[in-house]
């Protein structure tokens, strides 16, 4: 299995930097914004190694959709097999090039169906040198949310990074189907930033854009897809917005079955902030509605 990568080389020493997209095949600002950095990184001003990868998971991509043709999500099947799916060989691929780097970022969004509030993410490890090192690269990129979450999270790309002892963040920015051109450029200036941090590059830090800072030792926090399921089959209508602020209880939106004849209501499992909203109006029972920061 191959990854189509690319590879640019300091003029000097320094450290090796990853940084991937479209683990996902429906998220699309990561790849364009990865193809930018193609052009923009200057090999002369480079400190280190800089390996970029817009499309870990072609086949998704291809079809349009966030998983390859035999439905496994790539950010649960790390580290994958040499010998499996397609999704287990292109997740042991893109393992083996997560353990070559000494800092990793991975991109993200909400893909086709939801919306996530701009955010950069990190995994709460054991390490504290690590976990302090992923907090400064999370400050960096300069998204208005940095979330810490439980690390014992398995089958992502930052768990195969845990397991390495490799730095490593990821970020997240709306989504829906679109390519946000403001989500492309916060990722390029981020992915710069980060880069100035490390020492890769010399650049001015930009005046901070972080607005909250949130580290949630929590068992399963950071784990979205198992928040406030859709109570039926049907089509969804929010009634919160993403951003918004909500109470336990509260109604997120209601769930219509085709006749519109049963509305069922979807109340938030928890109070605090919409990180995540669903987008995409059909539901099956059980879909993340949307995912609530909780006030902790």
């Amino acid at each position: 299995m191959q990854i189509h990568s690319r590879q640019i080389i300091g003029a000097s020493d320094g450290p090796h930097l990853l940084v991937t997209g479209g683990v996902h095949g429906d998220e699309f600002e990561p790849m364009a914004a990865i193809r930018r950095l193609m052009r923009e990184v200057d090999p002369a001003k480079l400190r280190g190694r800089l390996t970029l990868v817009p499309v870990a998971n072609e086949a998704a991509f291809l079809r349009g959709t966030r998983t390859a043709e035999d439905g496994l999500d790539l950010a649960r099947t790390c580290p994958g097999k040499p010998d499996g799916s397609i999704t287990e060989l292109t997740a042991h691929a893109l393992s083996q090039i997560i353990r070559t780097a000494d800092f990793y970022i991975d991109l993200h969004t909400g893909g086709t169906i939801m919306s996530v509030l701009p955010l950069t993410g990190y995994k709460l490890v054991p390490d504290e040198a690590i976990r302090e090192t992923q907090r400064r690269m999370a400050q960096a990129f300069n998204l208005p949310l940095v979330w810490g979450t439980d690390y014992r999270l398995h089958g992502r790309t930052l768990s195969v990074a845990r397991d390495a002892g490799i730095p490593a963040i990821y970020a997240e920015y709306l989504g829906s189907g679109l390519c946000d051109p403001a989500g492309i450029e916060a990722y390029v200036e981020g992915c710069f930033n980060v880069m100035a941090e490390l020492g890769m590059l010399d650049r001015p830090r930009p005046a901070s854009r972080v607005e909250h800072t949130v580290d949630d030792f929590r068992e399963s926090a950071g784990h979205m897809q198992i928040r406030n399921p859709a109570p039926i089959t049907g089509f969804f209508e929010p009634l919160v917005q993403l951003g918004g602020s909500v109470k336990a209880g509260q109604p997120l939106g209601t769930v219509t079955d085709i006749l519109g004849d049963n509305v069922v209501a979807a109340p938030s499992q928890e109070t605090g902030t919409v990180i995540v909203l669903r987008t995409f109006s059909r539901v099956h029972a059980g879909d993340t509605l949307a995912v609530i920061l909780e006030e902790v």
